[in-house]
């Protein structure tokens, strides 16, 4: 049993599907199944990695950022200011900044000054942007697929076993937020509980592959776009079953081409 919970596909992959798919269910009475990608992440940090934060490196800044924004995004679905969601992107920006800290302090002064800017903001890009979904659950998973898995795939590419099993289980766990309204062709609850978590993990993630790994800092313009792409019109007479698989074609051909920019630069992923 030990040995089929150590294998990544498990870790990476079917356990953040199933913790996702049994929180989003659970919580759709309480309208909180946004929590579902919060729920699928942690599953693959206690399987992949530990909830130990000593030392804080950047990638365990990445899993306390995540859990720290599930909650604070619990009291913020109740605000619905204009200027809430601008501000939301700067401080996710600002965060990212913080994960990235002691590898941007290894750097000469005018990288410092470029990485800084460029991880504040492309972490605030996807937190601005994915916010404007947050009350749209099929677009929202339709985004979170793409990002985690165009995220995680990436990373993989790029030599970071960690930070792309950490894509990959967000974007399991949008894919089985986005099932279960496939399924029952009925919209969940989404709300900030689901998109800011989500944005700012795999946005902190791609950039720490970018800094450590082999990940190109251009396939993050192919990611950035992934939340526009998740706004663009879809028939809604359909159902939602069609409206996600559109989407989701749409959204992945962004995420594809983040690993397709990725791979011609480092190769296949070192499994």
């Amino acid at each position: 049993m030990q040995e089929l919970l150590n294998h990544p596909a498990v870790q990476g992959g079917l356990a953040p599907f199933v913790a996702a798919l049994i929180v989003a269910e659970l919580l759709q009475r309480l309208r909180l199944s946004g929590l579902a990608i919060i729920a699928g992440f942690t599953a693959t940090v206690y399987l992949a990695s530990d909830f130990s934060f000593e030392p804080l490196t950047a990638s365990r800044k990445i899993v306390l950022l995540g859990l720290a924004s599930a909650l604070l995004a619990l009291p913020l679905g109740f605000i619905k200011a204009d200027w809430l969601r601008p501000l939301l992107a700067v401080a996710g920006g600002v965060a990212a900044v913080w994960v990235m800290q002691r590898i941007l302090q290894q750097q000469e002064a005018a990288s410092v000054v470029l990485w800084g800017v460029g991880c504040l903001l492309y972490v605030g890009w996807l937190v601005f942007w994915m916010d404007g979904l947050s009350d749209s659950p099929v677009r929202a998973g339709s985004a979170g697929l793409a990002l985690g898995l165009g995220s995680g795939g990436a990373a993989l590419f790029g030599a970071s076993a960690l930070l792309g099993q950490f894509g990959l289980a967000l974007g399991a766990a949008a894919g089985a937020y986005l099932l279960i309204q496939m399924i029952t062709n009925t919209p969940l609850p989404c709300g900030r509980s689901f998109t800011l978590p989500l944005s700012l993990i795999a946005g902190s993630a791609a950039v720490l592959a970018v800094l450590t790994a082999e990940l190109p800092w251009y396939a993050l313009a192919a990611l950035s776009l992934i939340p526009l792409a998740a706004k663009i019109p879809v028939p809604e007479k359909q159902g939602l079953w069609l409206q996600s698989l559109l989407l989701s074609f749409i959204t992945l051909s962004c995420a594809a081409g983040a690993v397709y920019l990725t791979w011609r630069v480092a190769g296949a992923p070192p499994l």
